[in-house]
């Protein structure tokens, strides 16, 4: 039996594949630091509003200013620009309302993943050391 999605899952996943696109042909502003990874779109069930989860990679820190910081704020600056070229590119007949948000998840998986890591390479150090029960 198949899967069923809801209509917002699939138009968030269409905005998802489009905004992609767009971020990485048409946005030519030089603050956008990095490489713009659109991880998620979650849209409204009334299709009004879509939150839009991007990572950013790379990216040049300025006096004291974040690169993630930044390029968060030149996306949602371009939000209304990239709503009407996903009007041009979707057949939908209204397109969300579009705000970005920073997805930590990708970096909270690597901190996890080297906890994990170096739980296992401790646990190898003491595991050649006789521990009390086999003595």
């Amino acid at each position: 039996m198949a899967k069923e999605f809801s209509r917002a899952q699939r138009i968030g996943d269409q905005i998802q594949r489009e905004l992609a696109q767009l971020i990485r042909m048409e946005i030519k502003d030089p603050r956008l630091g990095g490489l713009v990874t659109v991880t998620a779109v979650e849209v409204s069930r009334d299709s009004s509003h879509a939150k839009v989860f991007v990572t950013v990679m790379g990216g040049e820190p300025e006096e004291g200013v974040d690169p993630v910081v930044q390029s968060i704020k030149v996306l949602n600056d371009a939000s209304g620009f990239l709503r009407m070229q996903l009007g041009r590119a979707m057949k939908l007949r209204s397109v969300p309302n579009l705000r970005f948000h920073y997805d930590a998840s990708v970096i909270r998986g690597a901190q996890l993943s080297a906890l994990i890591e170096r739980a296992v390479s401790e646990d190898r150090q003491h595991g050649d050391e006789p521990t009390e029960a086999e003595e």
